[in-house]
């Protein structure tokens, strides 16, 4: 599969196990500074790329209003459930994954300490521009989501399906009606099930249970359990959450419509759209951005140019 390449937690004994303590760590907001030590990956963890060695641009820095600047920090919306983007380290605070490195980054280049603040993945795009200065959560680009928030893009990914190994339910990705389709609240994947199970009504098919869960986790545990028979994320998601329980599961089909990632700023606030869109395009020159995906194994989702509200399919 595409993401063949991740970073793996790869002791099968972890499995159903690491996979529910991540879960476990609750969903109230939590702080954590701009820590991100370096080192290699071992059975039980898989550390922060070091970025410490990005600086302050100063050009760029000017460019943001003293609404984000005025405190000393860069406020960030994420929901850490989804690996190898942004999930918990071990010590269940601290957010880790390919996102939380670029924005740790770009916090430097500004010369701003980085705030993740830890939420529900539906309660972050309404926030940006009071609690947060950005969201980064592998948001997609939806015109839906435009209307409410600027984008600066950074990544592309796919969306793909996962099941038990070896497809014991003989699931079929083209018919899922009549199936327990488990996906993370607030995401593209939902709102696509959704259709989905419309037109399974509306063709006299069975219905579809979709499972709605506010961490990926819990919905990628479903299918591990047996309580759901797939599950439906982005696919860099699936592919880390395979190699994360050990071959447990493995992707139905392949990926498909792939679209944009990006971070999420305050709708008409040029300012900050402005800088992180440049310090974005500066992590993508200088080789940062590129050393970060390989470090996570993402390298496939990597762009070559941040690009404001790029146009999407709606």
């Amino acid at each position: 599969m595409a993401f063949k390449g991740l970073k793996t937690i790869t002791a099968a004994t972890l499995g159903v196990t690491m996979l529910i303590s991540v879960a476990a760590c609750g969903t109230t907001d939590e702080t954590t500074g701009s820590s991100s030590d370096s080192g290699s990956s071992d059975s039980a963890t898989i550390s922060s790329y070091d970025v410490s060695d990005v600086k302050k641009d100063d050009a760029i820095a000017s460019l943001l209003p003293e609404s984000v600047t005025k405190d000393g920090k860069l406020t960030i919306g994420t929901n850490p459930s989804y690996a190898p983007a942004e999930f918990l380290d071990t010590d269940g605070k601290t957010q880790i994954g390919y996102d939380m490195d670029l924005a740790r980054a770009m916090g430097n280049i500004f010369g701003l300490e980085t705030e993740i603040v830890s939420s529900n993945f539906d309660t972050i795009i309404p926030a940006v521009g009071s609690k947060y200065d950005l969201g980064i959560a592998a948001f997609t680009i939806t015109p839906e989501r435009m209307d409410s928030v600027d984008f600066v893009s950074y990544f592309t990914s796919g969306m793909a399906y996962a099941v038990k190994k070896g497809n014991p339910e003989k699931i079929d990705e083209n018919d899922l009606c009549g199936k327990k389709v488990a996906v993370e609240t607030g995401t593209v994947e939902e709102e696509a099930i959704a259709e989905t199970a419309k037109q399974c009504k509306a063709d006299g098919k069975k219905d579809i249970e979709v499972q709605s869960s506010k961490q990926q986790t819990d919905a990628t545990t479903a299918v591990v359990t047996g309580k759901a028979d797939v599950f439906f994320a982005d696919s860099p998601v699936v592919g880390y959450a395979i190699a994360q329980t050990g071959g447990e599961l493995e992707q139905l089909g392949k990926d498909f419509d792939s679209v944009p990632n990006a971070v999420a700023i305050k709708k008409g606030d040029s300012k900050t759209v402005e800088a992180v869109q440049k310090a974005m395009q500066k992590l993508m020159d200088d080789g940062t951005y590129g050393k970060i995906l390989k470090h996570w194994g993402v390298e496939s989702g990597g762009l070559d140019k941040a690009e404001v509200n790029p146009n999407v399919e709606g």
